[in-house]
């Protein structure tokens, strides 16, 4: 058998992009403003945490 390999665990909100650049127009001088907008979701990281485990209680 193969050795699996466990799945990425890229975050759903950026696809694993977690930081973009947006321009906000040029300078008088012709230079480029950016700005960088990171995920909320991951904080920046492109990746999720791990499910946790549930535990049943009960009869």
């Amino acid at each position: 058998m193969m050795p699996q390999t466990p799945p990425a665990r890229v975050c759903s909100h950026c696809d694993g992009f977690p930081v973009v650049h947006i321009t906000t127009g040029t300078t008088q001088d012709g230079q480029r403003r950016t700005l960088a907008a990171t995920c909320p979701a991951c904080k920046g990281t492109g990746t999720r945490t791990a499910p946790t485990a549930l535990a049943r209680a009960g009869k």
